[in-house]
């Protein structure tokens, strides 16, 4: 009687694990060893050489510093449409001619901030119009992606934008033990991310606006102030990979980041983070990134179609979201 009294809150327990974070990340991680399984049987040496998984981490970065930003609006039940016009605006105006040579009489870094600032600039106008202009997200961040992208090729006058500064080029194309600078910054703003969303109270903030915005407000959290602020952060990860996207490409052009939204939602929504908000992972997002990555470059070296990835792309994403369902269903029913 006693060991099948025992049994129901032993399976509950496993099954309560099973459909925590610590599951969900398990799964991501068994997701993205087998596709590495694949890509080893199809691609062989090609696929497993180290030069090969730098292409893969380089790959990855801009749109998992995209993603970073990205988790934090979704868990606050949020959606950022403009992330990609808005990266590809930061590194229009960090190459245009008069900030090179403010960058060449100054210092390179002058490039980086402009980037920043134009993509904060960028997330606070989304924030205002949000927050306090109570315009929905989705359509809201649909007008700075249309917007966005029309200042860029005014700007550039849809010419492409060389970079010319030396310093700049010669940082962002340098390697520190093997790594490139770009898998690192990725790195370091992953590892930021991940402590601001996990070990302070503005992270904690985020997910209680998600779950349930009257309760936050309730609790004493000025819900509007703290929207304004996720989407400054979400614009600020945007410049960081504008600069990134220069520094990939040596250019600023008005097609950078032209439909990164999508893989970067997608990234988020794999990973783990709910889109309706008042869940999110920052672990998650990171594997999400690097899955999708992955995945591109399977079907690089295999030379299959960019419809077919999309395809499997599509699969995958659905297969996320079934997946989540079934198990908010199963953890409600607990």
């Amino acid at each position: 009687m006693s060991t099948q009294a025992a049994a129901p809150p032993a399976e509950a327990s496993r099954t309560s694990w099973l459909s925590g974070s610590a599951g969900r990340t398990i799964g991501l991680v068994v997701a993205l060893v087998l596709l590495a399984v694949v890509g080893v049987i199809t691609g062989g040496e090609r696929f497993a050489s180290i030069d090969n998984t730098m292409t893969i981490l380089r790959l990855a970065s801009v749109t998992g510093v995209l993603a970073i930003g990205m988790t934090f609006v979704i868990t606050a039940g949020g959606i950022d449409l403009s992330v990609g016009s808005v990266t590809g605006l930061a590194g229009v105006w960090a190459s245009t001619l008069a900030t090179q040579t403010m960058a060449e009489d100054v210092h390179w870094t002058i490039m980086v901030l402009t980037a920043l600032v134009v993509g904060t600039a960028a997330g606070l106008v989304n924030g205002v119009i949000i927050a306090y202009g109570k315009v929905v997200a989705f359509i809201a961040t649909l007008a700075m992606m249309i917007a966005a992208r029309g200042l860029a090729e005014m700007i550039s006058g849809r010419q492409t934008q060389v970079v010319k500064v030396s310093g700049f080029l010669d940082f962002f194309r340098a390697d520190v033990i093997g790594v490139p600078v770009l898998v690192w910054m990725f790195a370091v703003v992953a590892v930021a991310g991940w402590f601001l969303f996990n070990r302070t109270t503005f992270g904690r903030r985020t997910v209680a606006v998600g779950g349930n915005v009257e309760a936050s407000r309730l609790a004493g959290i000025k819900v509007q102030r703290h929207v304004l602020y996720l989407y400054a952060l979400c614009g600020l990860t945007s410049g960081i990979a504008g600069v990134m996207m220069l520094g990939r490409t040596t250019a600023g052009t008005s097609t950078n980041g032209l439909y990164y939204e999508l893989d970067v939602i997608a990234a988020v929504v794999v990973g783990g983070t709910l889109l309706i908000g008042g869940r999110g992972t920052i672990v998650g997002t990171v594997i999400g990134v690097l899955i999708f990555a992955t995945l591109q470059n399977v079907f690089t070296i295999n030379n299959l179609s960019i419809s077919a990835q999309n395809v499997a792309k599509g699969a995958i994403i659905v297969a996320a979201v079934l997946i989540q369902q079934r198990f908010a269903r199963r953890s409600t029913s607990t």
